[in-house]
């Protein structure tokens, strides 16, 4: 298997969008040697814990109305190219992460990360759902077979809160200053929300070394 980081906050839509583009690319290739391990990376890191109104959020992260409009416009656009269905309308918050990438990891621990990952971007920009209350967590987590009450009991407390941030923390030590960020392999970086056939192009050269590397046989000792 080849290991695939990816770097991400639930509240990105070039993640939403990235992720949608590399699942394009690995139905077409059901047999792919990924092995995909989702890690915390918060937008903004100093949100208030209960979040802030949406517009608020976006006219003073983009300079003006004007700007949010632009910089949304090209999302929504690259939305629709991707065949990813979003509802900004609905979105009437900003939330704070933190407690969603806590569920993620968990998620992790039960192995159904990448499903969970799909539930909270369609609750956040599908459903205009707030992932960071507790309760729309809990039904996330439910919804892919996690015990919801072990999830109520793990949110009221401050479980792995610390550890998150530490990774977050060391993620931009190492240079990740945006997301999506996928880490192939433990070596290569591939930043941004690529498309379908970038990833068809780096299955391909995987399977391709693969296939060398058994022809060749193991190497001598």
């Amino acid at each position: 298997m080849i290991k695939l980081d990816i770097i991400s906050d639930p509240i990105c839509p070039w993640c939403f969008i990235g992720k949608a583009r590399l699942d394009r690319a690995l139905e077409k290739h059901p047999d792919h040697e990924f092995q995909i391990e989702w890690h915390p990376f918060q937008l903004n890191p100093d949100m208030p814990p209960e979040g802030m109104g949406r517009r608020e959020y976006l006219e003073h992260k983009f300079g003006g109305k004007s700007g949010a409009i632009d910089v949304y416009g090209q999302i929504a656009k690259a939305a629709t190219e991707s065949g990813v269905e979003v509802n900004f309308e609905a979105i009437e918050r900003t939330p704070n992460t933190i407690d969603a990438h806590r569920l993620i990891h968990w998620a992790g621990l039960e192995g159904v990360q990448t499903e969970l990952v799909t539930e909270l971007f369609r609750a956040y920009f599908q459903n205009g759902r707030d992932i960071s209350d507790h309760g729309v967590l809990i039904d996330v987590a439910k919804s892919v077979g996690i015990d919801p009450d072990m999830i109520a009991k793990l949110l009221a407390q401050d479980v792995d809160k610390d550890g998150i941030r530490g990774r977050d923390k060391y993620a931009r030590e190492k240079g990740v200053r945006g997301v999506p960020c996928f880490i192939v392999d433990d070596h290569y970086v591939v930043q941004g929300a690529q498309p379908p056939e970038m990833w068809d192009n780096v299955i391909n050269e995987i399977a391709a070394k693969a296939a060398q590397d058994e022809q060749n046989g193991p190497t001598p000792a």
